[in-house]
């Protein structure tokens, strides 16, 4: 008997897991991809003996990688190596800088000494967070979001209100702790998931925990190894990939998609599934199908809270930078004004939070010896015009002015690299709706069965994975909606 053959439709993060679980479950594994190699929004740039991680540079929830290649037999260190950043980042304020150290011990003492008693209020706030995090994780993301059904669940409807779903993290911060630095430290986190923290639910203070207690870490090498160990899992596991392809045609007969046409340089091929699973943008893989069999509308897609967009430089400086962290965070500016520029007045914004990883410091692989790699990012609205090269030029002689400002030392005289992408380059390259980077923002709204399905509600045979559907945002909720949308397809077609 023959093996059902399913066609993934993108070699990001959510379609490499995919690709894994479904050749796991012995299906015929087909991976489509439109750029020369796999990795999508986490590809490598190699320019000029500089390596540049082009997306994700935060490694977060070290459990969800180790339980994904354990599913496999494997291990994380079957693939690469992990090192524990410490300090996990530095935040640069108007007048002065905090480093956030990895031991907890030291991390309460630094509490302690920003707002008094504030230790134990941390104890308190992390054992919350704690619980968020096991039953948030366990009971709530590994769901496929079809029906309510899935969350009736006697620890759900017990702990319903210590999961917090209708308070905001902004909030729930405020409640354990007033002080304007140490909220800010504690509402960062919950930027990964695409919105302020007045609009994120108080469940995702688990980020919290995941930020203090689970750890800051780094592949040694870069984020890039991530992909290379995914991709090197699914060809072991029989996945065949083609690079250099684009999906231009849906084949549909019924509600049934029979093949695909791709288009490389202008050669068409077509692949006959049984099975398609598009872990591309979800509004692009919709707009290729006929009106009738796509299940949103235009209206439903314009109303969606999206998270942010970014403008990102790719930077190489031929020296070392004295005292830099891995992670920089520079919140010398207003959180409010910034906020309030990417999520409500949609602009470009006056003067930015950005921040700079420095990946280099940690790793003397990756650009050229007393060279330094830098990788800055502002966060800025969807949608945005007028992405220009004068802009996207402006906007980094602002943020190096700063930066050399509050690190006191020198960086536009020794600049020998340097590369930008923004909301232009992100729907050119992605098919990115709006130009996001991060898809839907993780509101109350936008959260579970609110977000887009996983599958499709008029083509039989459709199903999505990635950051526009379950769970969210992320590269470890990346590797969970593979599973989670693998699951769904061999339930469906068992």
């Amino acid at each position: 008997m023959q093996p059902k053959k399913v066609i993934i439709i993108g070699a990001g993060f959510s379609g490499l897991s995919t690709a894994a679980f479904m050749a796991k479950a012995g299906w015929k594994v087909t991976v489509i991809e439109k750029h020369s190699t796999a990795g999508g929004r986490a590809r490598q740039l190699i320019e000029d003996g500089f390596v540049f991680d082009m997306g994700p540079s935060w490694y977060w929830m070290p459990d969800v990688f180790d339980r994904y290649f354990n599913q496999f037999g494997k291990k994380v260190s079957d693939y690469y190596s992990l090192k524990r950043l410490d300090p996990s980042y530095t935040v640069y304020w108007e007048d002065g800088k905090t480093d956030i150290p990895a031991d907890y011990n030291a991390l309460k003492k630094l509490f302690n000494s920003i707002e008094e008693g504030s230790a134990e209020k941390l104890d308190a706030f992390l054992k919350e967070a704690a619980y968020k995090y096991e039953v948030g994780i366990s009971k709530l993301v590994f769901k496929p979001g079809q029906s309510i059904s899935e969350f009736l669940d006697i620890d759900l409807v017990k702990g319903i209100f210590k999961l917090d779903v209708f308070n905001s993290v902004k909030s729930h911060v405020a409640k354990y702790f007033s002080n304007k630095k140490l909220q800010q430290i504690l509402e960062f986190p919950v930027l990964f998931l695409g919105a302020l923290a007045e609009k994120i639910p108080a469940l995702y203070s688990l980020m919290n925990y995941a930020d203090i207690k689970g750890g800051t870490w780094y592949p040694e090498g870069g984020m890039y190894k991530i992909v290379e160990a995914m991709y090197k899992l699914a060809t072991e596991l029989g996945v065949e990939f083609y690079f250099n392809e684009s999906l231009e045609a849906f084949n549909l007969s019924a509600n049934k998609i029979q093949s695909v046409t791709t288009n490389r340089d202008g050669n068409k091929k077509v692949y006959k599934a049984d099975v398609v699973i598009s872990g591309a943008d979800y509004h692009h893989t919709e707009n290729l199908l006929p009106v009738h069999f796509q299940s949103y509308s235009k209206k439903y897609w314009d109303t969606r809270t999206m998270a942010p967009s970014c403008l990102l430089y790719y930077v190489g400086l031929n020296k070392k930078l004295e005292n830099i962290q891995h992670h920089s965070l520079f919140f010398d500016t207003s959180f409010e004004v910034h906020g309030k520029e990417i999520y409500e007045t949609k602009q470009w914004p006056g003067n930015p939070l950005f921040y700079v990883c420095t990946a280099s410091a940690s790793d003397n692989t990756i650009a050229p010896e007393g060279y330094e790699n830098l990788f800055f990012l502002i966060p800025v609205a969807t949608g945005l015009q007028n992405d220009t090269d004068e802009l996207r030029d402006k906007y980094f002689k602002l943020i190096v002015e700063r930066m050399e400002k509050l690190t006191q030392q020198s960086i536009q005289p020794h600049i020998v690299y340097k590369k930008s992408f923004a909301v232009s380059d992100f729907i050119s390259e992605y098919n990115s709706f709006k130009g996001n980077a991060y898809g839907l923002a993780n509101t109350l709204l936008q959260t579970s069965i609110l977000k887009p399905s996983c599958k499709s509600k008029k083509v039989g045979n459709l199903f999505y994975t990635g950051q526009l559907t379950v769970p969210g945002p992320g590269v470890p909720p990346s590797l969970i909606s593979g599973e989670i949308v693998a699951a769904q397809v061999q339930k469906d077609f068992a």
